[in-house]
């Protein structure tokens, strides 16, 4: 068998019920469901960083957030960086593929290659890079049709607010992402395989679909968002003014509209990569590319009275994960695994499948084995941390099998526990009940197990210690890759 192409296809911020193939029955997405028909559908996906850049960098590593250095997008922490000895794109490109990265990256600095042997960069407004011009904004300026700007519908990057996208729909960056995706098939040669990672700056707001999006979701009934009775913390009057608020209680249309726009652009990515995928047929390459797609956090859209990412709540940690092997490598499969897969775990399954060696340095699996049903030996469960970024009482660490989910605040030493099996949108928290105790300390026990190794004053004797006033946790992996860096440039 001649070596598969590898096609990535990642979305930014897309929360794990909301495809068909999850059970959401009022979104449509036919091509990301018949892919799912073909592959393996991931039932307990979690991002273990759930914010962009520490989600991206253990997804482009394979390493977990301790090792990568980069715990959250907080105080303290750096960015994605380089001085990685192994990447993703990397070790494909040492094995004979060309490896493209078409959308957003979040490297640092933002032209930096990783592995890649080219990226076409669509990075929303970010500028880290002195006179860096991504790709996508400078196509904008040069079609568009008037005199107006990529921000000139009024939303922020991170704002609650929707509305249709106010250029024409041509210009979209979701539509901008396909069109660069083809044309790299288009040009590529077809005698080398391909890795391909094709990355979407939306559902991320600003939610902004097409108006023939935005109108449908607009008139459809669609979920409410869940409050749980603990809630109430996150009623903040004075937080939730603000136009990119991270909580507080909106009103019932804005989270409708809010919702409608974030929908809308889902299903906008989804019909354009239905064009992708008939291009992948037309070139007879489909029945030969691993797919696998996946998303790096997801989004809480009012649940709980919060917004946006950070959080080991469902909405922002439980990630869509779809596996889709080449069709020689497909039986037997099963067609749901319930994991625990993570992020991690994307490059040592794409590098098996290629048949290449997986580096010491990479902390996730290979999910091959639970595709072929065999999960004796997996993880028994998926460790979660983000650092401070919103408020210091919103920093976590978080534990989850799918069935059960625990998290721990240092900075404000609160526990919450819940039985996902009978609560999986988290409204009953179940750490102060009795008859729940043994659950609670079993959780916990896992979570000193998981921190003792740190050395750095998270635990105590078998107990976990509050950090309040305490100086932000930093990973010292960080420090010691950078270091690594400069020395190579020497």
């Amino acid at each position: 068998m001649k070596k598969p192409n590898i096609m990535l296809i990642m979305t930014d911020q897309q929360r794990f019920d909301t495809l068909g193939c999850y059970g959401n029955r009022v979104i449509e997405t036919p091509n990301l469901d018949w892919l799912a028909s073909e592959g393996t559908v991931f039932s307990n996906a979690y991002s273990c960083t759930p914010s962009c850049v520490p989600a991206r960098t253990t997804l482009n590593t394979g390493m977990d957030p301790w090792n990568t250095g980069v715990l959250g997008t907080g105080r303290g922490q750096g960015k994605m960086g380089r001085g990685f000895k192994h990447t993703l794109a990397g070790e494909l490109a040492k094995h004979g593929y060309h490896t493209q990265g078409i959308g957003k990256m979040n490297f640092s600095p933002q032209r930096a290659l990783n592995g890649f042997h080219h990226t076409i960069l669509d990075e929303s407004d970010r500028v880290e890079t002195p006179g860096f011009v991504s790709d996508y904004n400078a196509w904008f300026e040069r079609n568009k049709t008037g005199d107006y700007g990529r921000t000139d519908h009024g939303l922020d990057w991170n704002s609650w607010m929707s509305r249709p996208f106010h250029a024409p729909e041509y210009l979209h960056p979701i539509n901008w992402t396909i069109n660069e995706s083809m044309r790299f098939l288009e040009r590529r040669d077809p005698d080398v395989p391909f890795f391909l990672k094709v990355s979407f700056s939306r559902p991320h707001s600003p939610y902004d679909p097409a108006q023939f999006y935005f109108d449908l979701y607009r008139n459809k009934e669609l979920p409410e968002p869940v409050v749980g009775g603990w809630a109430h913390k996150n009623d903040v009057p004075d937080d939730a003014a603000k136009p990119d608020a991270w909580r507080g209680k909106r009103s019932a249309d804005e989270i409708r509209r809010a919702r409608a726009g974030y929908y809308g652009l889902i299903h906008q990515i989804d019909q354009q990569l239905g064009r992708l995928f008939m291009l992948l047929k037309k070139q007879g390459a489909w029945d030969n590319t691993l797919i696998i797609f996946t998303s790096d956090h997801g989004d809480m859209l009012g649940d709980h009275h919060l917004w946006r990412k950070t959080y080991a709540y469902e909405g922002s940690a439980h990630i869509p994960f779809i596996v889709r092997l080449p069709k020689a490598l497909r039986a037997p499969a099963v067609k749901r695994a319930p994991g625990p897969v993570c992020l991690q775990d994307v490059m040592p399954t794409m590098l098996e499948t290629a048949g290449i060696a997986i580096p010491d340095t990479v902390d996730g699996r290979s999910v091959l084995p639970l595709i072929r049903g065999e999960s004796v030996g997996w993880r028994a469960f998926v460790h979660g941390e983000h650092s401070t970024c919103y408020s210091e009482e919103q920093e976590m660490q978080y534990l989850t099998d799918g069935g059960w989910k625990y998290i721990w605040f240092p900075r404000i030493d609160r526990e919450q526990l819940f039985d996902l099996t009978a609560d999986p949108m988290e409204c009953l928290d179940l750490s102060e009940d009795p008859a729940y105790r043994s659950d609670l300390l079993l959780w916990r026990e896992r979570l000193v197990q998981e921190l003792e190794p740190r050395k750095l004053g998270l635990t105590d004797g078998g107990r976990l210690v509050g950090q309040a006033g305490k100086p932000f946790i930093v990973s010292p992996h960080y420090g010691v890759r950078m270091e690594n860096w400069k020395q190579m440039l020497q």
